[in-house]
């Protein structure tokens, strides 16, 4: 399907629902009530998945640190959404070993790691009902002293006893991932626009919220579109969100923030995810991602305006110190071929520090507090956002005084992820494809799915556009389909979001030229525009002084 900016064509229609936010959340959320028979409006303010889900550690996981706080039913609900996770989308989504070493030291947490890894297996009783063979998991195992240095020979080896070695799901591309919800509650008649900012709200005779005031960003033009009911999907926004509804009530949201913060760097690691043991108590990941070392996360509390968030040295240095602390070879800042940071949404009733903190999440009636008309969730994490969505649409039911019909996002694939077997859609696709390299067709089915034939027919059709720019085999084709099916409208949107050309660093001069030119003559930008682009690409790939 071609995905479109609905707030280029909107005239006068009324919705049941306004989605404010085109994170995971509002996708999860657009996709759940289109699907169910609402009319569905959804603006972002950026570019969908922009933000929030564009930082994660690209897991789909249980949560098993959440079982320390005794957190058993948000462990629960999110593995239960892993497995739908690899059942709806099975070309992003693949089993990953996480490796945990024990030491001598941490005498006490043996006996709660092996706690927790029993109840981990236990609360996972599903996990083999999977769609597809090849995305069920097995139970954790501990494996030996040699076993684990043989698999993770950079391991500091004093005092390792073993380790414990357990399953989760990598998401190859959360971006690519969140715009297939996108995709999918567009195709059940949701209209979707991204660079479209809500300015303002619409109130009726009784001081209800009865729409919204959208700024569309690329024309510069502001339309009121009407709806019933407003969701708050802003994440990290969302108090910015309601203290604009509330404006006349005198009410102050507050929204704790916690920074997550990753690099990139040569592979340093084996095929798990190693798990790194802080001195204070936390833990941080080296997890393997084409072929490069991805690590992170950096967990603490984040005070300062959310639009005004930027990484800073002193996170990315957290993050090689936690690295050295564990890893015999050692990194410097240096090493980084690239990094990312964002901010996390946390329930504000949280008392803990943000790593202690739950990702739980919270749906709220803010007529409670006086304003009528909108609803607002907060917290949450990328795992659960389709079941949350689902808890959304219980709420939205009663306030719309609407029967819905029965959720069908637990039980379909996908937009573009309509492949029952992996493993013989791949032989296919390399049968298919037999023009292109190896690492292309691995790449391109993967991240495009069913959608991919089109990438490999706008290369066919043009040679140009079947040029390798990248180590994976990804092809300038890709940036054609971006721009002319997938709504990108900036480098940033391509190379970060639709593409992966620069989610490994700055690919070099003359694969970033070849990018832009295509881009520049796709969007029709001048030489100033072009070069606005050029820089604010630039600045992405500029680590902090």
């Amino acid at each position: 399907m071609i995905l479109k900016r609905y707030i280029e064509e909107h005239t006068n229609t009324n919705f049941d629902v306004i989605i404010i936010g085109g994170g995971i959340t509002g996708a999860a959320v657009a996709y759940t009530a289109a699907g169910r028979g609402l009319s569905v409006a959804l603006f972002e303010k950026k570019d969908y998945g922009g933000a929030t889900s564009a930082a994660t550690s690209k897991l789909i996981h249980g949560g098993l640190r959440y079982l320390a706080n005794m957190e058993f039913k948000l462990v629960r609900e999110s593995l239960h959404e892993r497995r739908i996770l690899g059942n709806i989308a099975p070309n992003f989504v693949y089993p990953l070993p996480f490796l945990f070493p024990n030491y001598k030291r941490w005498k006490g947490n043996m006996w709660k790691m092996a706690a927790g890894m029993f109840l981990y297996d236990a609360l996972s009783y599903d996990k083999k009902y999977t769609w597809d063979k090849s995305k069920q998991l097995p139970n954790h195992k501990t494996i030996s002293f040699k076993k684990t240095i043989e698999q993770e020979p950079n391991l500091i080896k004093k005092d390792l006893r073993n380790a414990t070695v357990f399953y989760d799901y990598q998401s190859i591309f959360p971006e690519r991932l969140t715009l297939s919800f996108i995709k999918s509650a567009a195709e059940y008649g949701a209209k979707v626009s991204n660079y479209a900012i809500v300015e303002d709200f619409v109130y009726d005779d009784e001081n209800k919220i009865s729409g919204v005031k959208v700024k569309d960003l690329i024309i510069n033009k502001t339309k009121t579109v009407k709806g019933s009911l407003i969701i708050n999907c802003g994440g990290t926004w969302a108090d910015k969100i309601l203290n604009m509804a509330s404006k006349s009530k005198n009410l102050n949201h507050k929204v704790r923030r916690s920074e997550g913060v990753h690099i990139i760097t040569k592979k340093i690691s084996g095929n798990n995810v190693v798990s790194l043991k802080k001195k204070d108590g936390g833990h941080m990941m080296i997890m393997p991602w084409r072929n490069h070392s991805l690590i992170g996360t950096t967990d603490k509390e984040y005070e300062g305006d959310p639009d005004d968030y930027e990484v800073s040295k002193e996170s990315l240095m957290e993050v090689i110190q936690a690295v050295n602390e564990n890893f015999e070879k050692k990194i410097s800042y240096s090493d980084i071929k690239h990094a990312y940071g964002g901010l996390r949404p946390l329930v504000d009733d949280q008392t803990k520090g943000s790593y202690q903190s739950s990702r739980k999440y919270e749906v709220y009636d803010n007529a409670l507090e006086g304003i009528q008309g909108i609803i607002t969730i907060e917290g949450g994490k990328y795992t659960t956002s389709r079941g949350l969505a689902t808890e959304v649409l219980n709420l939205v039911s009663k306030k719309l005084n609407k029967t819905l019909s029965e959720t069908v996002s637990d039980n379909l694939y996908l937009s573009g992820c309509e492949i029952r077997d992996m493993k013989q859609f791949m032989i296919k696709q390399h049968i298919n494809y037999s023009d292109f390299s190896k690492e292309t067709v691995e790449y391109v089915s993967r991240n495009y799915g069913t959608e991919s034939k089109i990438v490999f027919h706008i290369a066919r059709d043009n040679p140009e556009y079947a040029e390798v720019i990248s180590q994976d085999g990804e092809i300038l084709a890709e940036v054609v389909y971006a721009i002319n099916y997938e709504c990108a409208k900036t480098l940033k949107d391509i190379m970060l979001r639709r593409t992966g050309t620069g989610t490994l660093g700055n690919p070099g001069k003359e694969v970033f030229d070849k990018i832009i030119k295509v881009a520049a003559e796709l969007l029709d930008w001048d030489e100033k525009k072009t070069q606005k682009e050029y820089n604010s690409m630039l600045k992405v790939f500029t680590l902090p002084k």
